[in-house]
């Protein structure tokens, strides 16, 4: 089927889905496929439920209300592409290591003071989530606000195809995905195709001039368009954190003070980039300061907790070793009577994976904190022959046996950090510790 068939398909419907089980009346449903799944076993399903047609790629699968594609997956790419470039107006898409989704959040927040904003929910950053993201897109949209997320060569370049940005930024360039990546040029290498895609449009990238490596990757590409933004290089400056106020606190050049609801001093680049792309897309200052005043981080990102028995400084979503050396690094800057660490490993590093985690509590070891709990078996491995964790360490292979030791030999009074990556769920041992 041609694109503007399928397109005008599309329009007919009230939305896209790729979940049978959640189709509402008058949906376009497609048919994806994944390790455990095949999305044309639920064709005729989705079709029942409601949906107007059924997208699928089986040969032999037929039915009056069912397109047949040769890839389902490059069907819905192909037609958020062209729902796009039907519709003028600017996408905006970001990228990098760290602080993708809370800088998100505080662009969408900032640029909401002026424009109808539509941005990626969730954790739709991938090849299937950049498109379903773009085809929310309505009439009534002013601006897009797009997060692309890789773990492999070759993935930013295939979002930047379907997306088309005209303005962007890559928050920053550090260790992760290795196991994907092979390395750190190879991480470098694949988050400045987004640039190039800039490059290529003739867009816009803002870059942080405070971050070595950004500044290296702008100079090598000639005749790209950007702006620069940074927090050193403006003059402005973190405010020390105290008991009674730990949130990130920034003291602009010309003496207004941004008072976030953010945990930790690297949140300050995130806060920067919002007020760049602000500036950029024609919205007053002190909107974008009130706008990133209001922001509330949710999910499990730089969050802070008040319980009864502790502090909790929750940045649970996601780990590796930039992200974690940064918690760290925050963290041992606060001024609190009582610390404890809890850390879970940090996946995808391949093999550099015992090194890295080796490094990162060597680190920890200098906070010389009251209780360290550590969830993987990265860590535990990484820690053998230590006599430090030898000592203070406790080591448990999944959150839950640490949530069960907890309730037995619970914390109070003190301020804990839980940093660790997603699939070590950390956020099972909140409820205990609050």
């Amino acid at each position: 089927m041609k694109i503007e068939k399928l397109y005008s398909i599309f329009l007919e419907s009230t939305g896209v889905t790729t979940d049978s089980r959640a189709v509402a009346q008058g949906n376009l449903f497609f048919a994806l496929k994944g390790d455990n799944f095949d999305g044309n076993d639920y064709a005729q399903k989705a079709i029942d439920a409601g949906a107007i047609y059924a997208v699928a790629d089986r040969p032999g699968l037929k039915g009056d209300r069912i397109i047949s594609v040769p890839d389902t997956l490059k069907a819905l790419q192909q037609l958020a592409r062209y729902h796009r470039e039907q519709l003028a107006l600017p996408v905006f898409a970001l990228t990098g290591t760290n602080g993708k989704t809370t800088t998100k959040e505080l662009i969408t927040a900032v640029l909401s003071k002026k424009y109808k904003v539509t941005s990626t929910t969730g954790n739709l950053n991938n090849h299937i989530g950049v498109p379903l993201t773009l085809l929310k897109l309505t009439k009534e949209s002013e601006i897009a606000v797009i997060e692309m997320g890789a773990s492999a060569p070759g993935e930013i370049k295939t979002l930047c195809d379907i997306a088309l940005p005209d303005i962007g930024l890559i928050t920053n360039v550090g260790k992760a995905h290795l196991l994907g990546f092979g390395s750190l040029e190879g991480v470098k290498k694949t988050k400045g195709e987004l640039y190039d895609a800039l490059k290529k449009r003739e867009g816009i990238a803002l870059f942080n001039i405070d971050n070595p490596i950004l500044c290296e990757m702008i100079a090598a590409r000639k005749t790209l368009r950007k702006t620069s933004y940074g927090l050193h290089d403006s003059g402005a400056i973190i405010l020390p954190v105290t008991p009674e106020n730990p949130y990130l606190r920034i003291a602009l050049k010309e003496g207004i003070i941004i008072n976030t609801l953010l945990i930790g001093s690297y949140n300050a680049d995130n806060v920067m980039a919002a007020l760049a792309a602000g500036e950029q897309l024609g919205i007053d200052r002190e909107a974008a300061i009130m706008a990133i005043e209001h922001y509330t981080p949710v999910n499990n990102r730089s969050m802070l907790l008040k319980g009864k028995d502790n502090l909790l400084i929750v940045d649970a979503y996601n780990a590796n070793p930039t992200s974690m050396h940064a918690a760290l690094d925050n963290f041992s800057s606060m001024q609190v009577p009582l610390k404890s660490l809890i850390m879970g490993d940090m996946l995808e590093l391949g093999k550099d994976s015992h090194e890295e985690h080796k490094e990162i509590l060597a680190f920890a070891q200098e906070l010389n904190a009251q209780n360290y709990y550590f969830v993987g078996k990265e860590f535990h491995s990484a820690a053998k022959g230590n006599p430090f964790f030898g000592e203070k360490g406790k080591f448990f292979d999944t959150s839950v046996d640490l949530r069960e030791y907890l309730s037995l030999n619970p914390i109070k009074g003190n301020t804990i950090l839980i940093k660790g990556s997603r699939g070590t769920k950390l956020e099972k041992v909140l409820e205990i510790l609050a």
